[in-house]
């Protein structure tokens, strides 16, 4: 038997309940300088509850080669990467209107 969404009452299969999140996200992308002056590219602002950020940071990535973390809720990434997580960002289904860049 397949599993039901507690929140839309759906198969999980067919739940829309991620894809209505991602168009509903305030998201903030933005370079901060750490430690030894390097810079790090932060993504915040993405509901850690209705969206799997291990998973977003993971697929950030490996898209731009490069390290990074998921710390209290904002995704860090090693480098200067703010025009190209915003366009993956996009190709995951987030709206372009709803992603901010500093």
């Amino acid at each position: 038997m397949d599993k039901i969404c507690q929140i839309c009452g759906l198969v999980k299969e067919l739940c829309v309940c991620e894809t209505i999140a991602k168009e509903s996200q305030k998201i903030m992308v933005y370079i901060e300088r750490k430690k030894f002056n390097k810079n790090y590219t932060i993504i915040e602002g993405i509901d850690s509850k209705e969206i799997d950020l291990k998973d977003l940071t993971r697929r950030l990535k490996s898209a731009l080669a490069c390290g990074g973390t998921l710390k209290e809720g904002k995704i860090e990434l090693q480098g200067e990467h703010k025009q190209k997580a915003k366009k993956i960002l996009i190709d995951h289904g987030f709206a372009p209107g709803t992603i901010e860049v500093r």
